[in-house]
């Protein structure tokens, strides 16, 4: 067993979000990304099967999905996707926003 602690990797650069390879395993990946106030994590998607998750575990924003979906996030809330399907991130213009990505199958 492996404990991480949350608190070790709560940084934030206003320039770029920040970003943390938490456990990268042949099952699965896990990342955290901190974005300060107003920063954008792209939509994106990848040419993968398998499934993402992206739990906000501080502060809050907006999921983004494909045809400018935006779904309001606080913490506690937790998005379950195919990777295949287009998916981003933004925090809110007023406040900053951590997530915890699970990628499973990694690519």
């Amino acid at each position: 067993m492996k404990l991480y602690h949350l608190s070790e990797t709560r940084a934030f650069d206003e320039k770029k979000f920040k970003r943390f390879l938490l456990h990268d395993s042949p099952y699965f990946r896990i990342l955290n990304f901190n974005l300060a106030a107003g920063q954008l994590f792209p939509i994106h998607k990848h040419p993968a099967e398998g499934q993402v998750s992206i739990q906000c575990i501080e502060g809050k924003g907006f999921f983004l999905g494909d045809d400018g979906v935006e779904i309001a996030a606080e913490a506690g809330d937790l998005l379950v996707s195919d990777i295949s399907e287009k998916h981003g991130v933004r925090a809110a213009d007023d406040c900053e926003m951590r997530i915890l990505v699970t990628i499973a199958p990694p690519f």
